[in-house]
């Protein structure tokens, strides 16, 4: 299939997904939510709000034009093991290997199955090419090509597994945020949507902030107040009741209100309903610190100018289709396979 078949395969799903009735969002999301009760209406929406930022033909275009497509006569068969933490995590892998001309063998998560065969099965309706180029899978032996995300357990796994063909093989990640003291009620707003996103289920949820003193958190858990409702979800809340339970009995430090715990810590990774944080002396210390880091954090959040590497309040969750995974550019390996 050609190139520019591709290209508008993925623009034209797009503008379906931006154009979508209230009634088909409505039962596909009550699917997904029956599947996984992480996936509320809510967090799916926002994740195909997210893919249709992406899936715009100019960007398309912008992003593929930086790479050569060799012609592929057979393409490679290109096992990918998708992640199912927040809706539709797996599409940005599987565009990639469609979009580079190989065949996608997916196994999908059990906790995102229903979006990803969804989206999936409306790109083969939009172009039927695609047909014989998807494959949905629980078994991914012998292919040419692996791409797999898990836990840093399963990760190992997969490196003994797969080691020995072409792969992309990601581990855990988490994000981070630093407050430098003179943030807005807007950029703490902002702040909260990157925290509470997909109720913190996401590599690019921040769990653990940077702030040079305890008083910049008061301001803080005032303006996340806007947030309380996470706390409506009877999973989240199990994880705030349980979390507090445990510091409150070993009598750990803490701040709280009402739905989400403050806790300072070296750690990046925070349980569910708490958000680490730590103080940082100067700005050279913090940028040797996050540098130190960078293996275990997929973003940084905040307004920086000191050598940082950052996204904007409030845009963690909006990444753009360059914005590769681990920082590893998948598109440039599958178009060398």
């Amino acid at each position: 299939m050609e190139l520019e078949k591709r290209i508008k395969a993925f623009a034209s799903l797009g503008t379906l997904l931006s154009n979508l009735a209230p009634d088909q969002k409505e039962d596909l999301f009550r699917r997904a939510e029956n599947r996984n009760n992480w996936f509320t209406a809510e967090s799916c929406e926002q994740a195909l709000n997210g893919l249709a930022f992406m899936l715009q033909e100019s960007k398309l275009r912008a992003w593929v034009s930086k790479y050569e497509f060799p012609p592929y006569s057979s393409p490679k068969d290109v096992g990918v093991l998708m992640a199912g933490n927040i809706p539709a995590v797996g599409f940005h892998d599987a565009m990639t290997v469609l979009l580079s001309g190989n065949k996608l063998s997916a196994k999908l998560s059990s906790a995102d199955e229903v979006l990803m065969k969804w989206l999936l099965q409306q790109l083969i309706q939009l172009e039927p090419e695609f047909e014989n180029l998807i494959e949905f899978s629980d078994m991914l032996k012998n292919k040419d090509a692996y791409i797999a995300t898990g836990s840093d357990n399963s990760a190992r796994y997969f490196n003994y597994y797969f080691g020995k063909y072409p792969s992309v093989i990601r581990q855990n990640r988490t994000s981070v945020a630093i407050l430098e003291g003179d943030e807005n009620q807007d950029d703490l707003v902002n702040l909260g949507k990157d925290i509470f996103s997909y109720y913190g289920l996401g590599c690019r949820n921040v769990s653990k902030i940077f702030i040079r003193n305890e008083e910049q958190l008061q301001q803080l858990l005032k303006e996340l107040q806007i947030f309380a409702e996470k706390a409506e979800h009877h999973k989240y809340l199990n994880n705030y009741d349980y979390n507090k339970s445990i510091y409150l009995v070993n009598q750990d430090s803490h701040l709280d209100n009402g739905f989400l715990i403050l806790k300072e810590s070296q750690d990046l990774v925070s349980p569910i309903a708490v958000l680490y944080y730590e103080l940082y002396s100067s700005k050279e210390d913090l940028t040797e610190k996050i540098d130190s880091l960078s293996s275990k954090i997929q973003c940084v959040v905040g307004n920086i100018d000191h050598g940082i590497a950052s996204v904007p309040f409030g845009q963690a969750q909006m990444p753009e289709l360059w914005d590769y995974a681990d920082g590893v550019d998948t598109l440039e390996f599958l178009t060398n396979l």
